[in-house]
């Protein structure tokens, strides 16, 4: 028999052989293997954006931030840091990795983490190279915690268990000074990209591209009171306000409602060739959030401004009611 006939007949056996399995096994089980099939086909390994390394005492992890924004810490990382062994049985009916299946602390593990699977998260490291394993952040926490149960339940009986309760202690009171999300957004950098987001966030609540007919937004009150505090006399002779009452508002006002809302205005509302802006600020707030805020934040400072019979009394308790943002809040210090 020739090798093409010898392979002919593998494959036509093979196929029998998978038909006559598939007919043995149930629906449902036939639906489950095709897909597990699927899942491992389609599984999409996520990418490293951030990378670093978190200290604390002399134990050293390395962590990574996901493109999803999931933050994992190195599989390999925390079982060296714990004293564990580093390689995980895939094979193994537990689900939980080696630094938990030690039999002693099986009643201290929640009932979460072992139903739900531990698991390691594959991903593609920053710089390239091999997939790498990571365990999610925020159940380092609880790792350690199971370690520190069983101590404290004196069923750890050898030096080592001993010891890796010990390191566990280290990480829990490193913890409790940083939450563990901030600790690796610390040390991946990611921390500028997650306060871009939520930047962005307020601005797209407060914010928008397309402008609203002008409608009388500022009441005469906050005009009035300005004036009086700054000593001119009210109404102006001119129709058009002077520019340097555009600055008061945009101290008082724009400055103090929510962080970067007066800068993207500044953006989006363009100087025209006369020096003045093309529209009102107002007009490219938000009509559900963005509009109803300012005037919540109108009501109080006209209502400051009643209260005060000079500007410098004003200044000081808008700055304790509504300091501008990134500026410090003024204590009374002895």
């Amino acid at each position: 028999m020739s090798t093409k006939e010898k392979k002919q007949e593998y494959d036509e056996n093979k196929a029998q052989g998978g038909y006559a399995r598939a007919q043995i096994l149930t629906p449902q089980k036939r639906k489950q293997i095709a897909q597990d099939a699927a899942n491992v086909r389609w599984k999409k390994i996520l990418r490293a954006t951030h990378d670093g390394s978190i200290n604390i005492g002399e134990l050293t992890i390395e962590a990574s931030v996901l493109e999803d924004g999931t933050r994992v810490l190195s599989y390999r990382g925390v079982s060296k840091a714990l004293g564990k062994s580093q390689k995980w049985n895939s094979d193994s009916t537990s689900n939980l990795p080696p630094f938990l299946s030690k039999k002693t602390l099986k009643p201290y593990i929640p009932s979460k983490m072992s139903t739900e699977g531990f698991s390691p998260i594959e991903f593609k490291p920053l710089h390239g190279g091999r997939t790498a394993y990571g365990v999610p952040a925020t159940l380092l926490p609880e790792i350690c915690d199971v370690w520190l149960k069983a101590r404290e339940a004196k069923v750890l009986n050898n030096e080592k268990d001993l010891e890796i309760a010990k390191k566990a202690e280290i990480l829990v009171r490193g913890f409790a000074r940083v939450g563990i999300i901030a600790l690796v957004d610390e040390a991946t950098g990611y921390q500028d990209i997650r306060d871009r987001e939520a930047l962005q966030a307020i601005l797209e609540k407060y914010i928008t591209d397309e402008w609203a007919k002008w409608t009388k937004t500022f009441p005469d009150d906050f005009y009035k009171h300005l004036f009086r505090l700054k000593g001119m006399t009210y109404p102006l002779a001119t129709k058009n306000k002077p520019s340097y009452i555009g600055h008061w508002t945009n101290d008082i006002v724009y400055r103090r409602l929510a962080p970067g809302v007066l800068k993207k205005l500044k953006e989006i509302n363009i100087v025209l060739p006369s020096g003045r802006r093309a529209r009102k600020h107002h007009q490219y707030l938000t009509p559900k959030f963005g509009s109803p805020e300012l005037k919540k934040h109108l009501d109080n400072i006209i209502f400051l401004m009643k209260a005060c019979s000079s500007w410098n009394d004003f200044q000081k308790l808008l700055n304790k009611a509504s300091p501008k943002y990134g500026d410090t809040i003024p204590m009374n210090l002895p």
